[in-house]
């Protein structure tokens, strides 16, 4: 019974953030949606700050499994063009919810984590093409820094002037900072090389998890 009426309290609670931004989410307004009494949010979420929370979760799950629902692009660029279209996509067709979920202060939700695990990984495939010329986490970072600015900027303009122009201009600003046309390892530099063995260090056998730590540390000051 209890689950049942959090699934209803956060369905009512999204509903009304999206028809009536955060103002709208009062917990006089979410009880009487969802056909509860208020004192049934406060046991299940603490208080207001605790429904905003679960309702970030949730809006981060729904964003990860529309993310997640294609098989990986041959082309590793490729694969992070479409993370970043959806990513844009998914903001502008819930803009207060992606408000509330990239501006709301408090540690990460856990989706919000698996949704930056699935980010890196996409990165790992273009280190491990060989055509990564940054360290990766600098690269993740600057994806989802860039991606999430340009999302926000477009949401915060009227849409009869708003131009997808702009986001097409700074994923591919982002891609060509952090990669190369062709594999890093034909340019001559232990930059390169110590990139391209970064990205494929967990594959390596033969070296004890003690060893693949201390070649890490090696190679990410190489990088650095």
């Amino acid at each position: 019974m209890s689950e049942d009426a959090r699934t209803r309290i956060i369905a009512a609670a999204l509903d009304l953030l999206t028809n009536g931004g955060p103002d709208a989410v009062s917990t006089r307004a979410v009880s009487a949606a969802a056909g509860v009494q208020p004192p049934t949010i406060y046991r299940l979420f603490g208080d207001k700050d605790g429904l905003l929370d679960a309702i970030t979760v949730q809006g981060y799950t729904d964003y990860l499994e529309a993310k997640t629902a294609q098989p990986p692009a041959d082309d590793p660029l490729e694969d992070l063009r479409r993370g970043w279209d959806q990513h844009l996509e998914f903001g502008l067709a819930n803009p207060a919810l992606y408000r509330l979920m990239t501006t709301r202060p408090g540690a990460p939700s856990a989706a919000l984590e698996k949704s930056l695990e699935i980010l890196s990984a996409r990165v790992r495939r273009v280190a491990e093409a060989g055509r990564l010329r940054v360290p990766e986490p600098l690269a993740a970072a600057l994806i989802h820094a860039a991606g999430s600015g340009t999302t926000l900027s477009l949401i915060g303009t009227p849409v009869a002037s708003r131009d997808l122009a702009l986001s097409v201009a700074a994923r591919e600003a982002v891609i060509a900072a952090i990669s190369t046309d062709r594999p890093v390892s034909r340019t001559p530099g232990p930059v390169a090389a110590a990139t391209a063995l970064r990205a494929v260090l967990p594959q390596v056998s033969g070296l004890s998890g003690a060893e693949k730590a201390l070649m890490s540390e090696w190679l990410d000051r190489i990088t650095d």
